[in-house]
């Protein structure tokens, strides 16, 4: 094989590795650019993170900083559906196994009632704070913020929340798909 004939094969092959080097890079970048995915994986709504400054939060937040945190505002008296957020967030912290204790559930009481002392002892664990300023501003559109269970991450950000009424079983696969890949909390 003569040497013009050998370089240019030579060519070609490193033409050829050069093309397959760069394919992932410009595969990603048209997949980026032109393609948007119908579903996303997570079952919550992702938010524009909305920070819980050390002022704006009411008193007693501080304690579960550091950890993810399902929090929920509702009325001091608590109706049946306030009672299922409750309940739902309980049962989805408890399905976590060793990993429960990385997640703490806060219930922002937005009115003059004092919650039940029955209900108080049916969700011990939960804790149960004043409003004190205007938080749920920014979270769900005006006057919806009862419908809705929100998630903070362990830096104190709102990040994610939960349509009214939603399937505990998906809430659950969120919050461990979470667990799994956050070292935080």
């Amino acid at each position: 094989m003569s040497d013009a004939r050998r370089s240019e094969k030579t060519n070609w092959i490193i033409l050829l590795i050069g093309a397959v080097a760069a394919f992932p890079l410009i595969g990603s970048y048209v997949l980026y650019l032109f393609w948007k995915p119908d579903e996303f994986v997570n079952y919550g709504e992702l938010i524009r993170p909305v920070p819980l400054a050390r002022g704006s939060a009411p008193a007693g937040f501080e304690a579960v900083r550091g950890k993810w945190t399902f929090l929920m505002f509702d009325s001091g008296a608590c109706d049946a559906y306030c009672q299922r957020k409750l309940y739902i967030m309980r049962q989805v912290r408890l399905t976590q196994g060793e990993d429960m204790n990385r997640v703490e559930r806060v219930w922002i009481v937005d009115d003059a009632h004092e919650p039940a002392a029955q209900l108080r002892n049916d969700y011990k664990g939960t804790h149960m704070l004043p409003a004190g300023a205007d938080l749920a501003t920014g979270l769900a559109p005006a006057g919806a913020a009862r419908d809705h269970i929100y998630l903070v991450d362990p830096l104190g950000n709102v990040m994610m929340r939960y349509p009214r009424d939603p399937d505990p079983s998906l809430i659950k696969k969120d919050l461990r798909r979470l667990l799994k890949s956050s070292r935080a909390g």
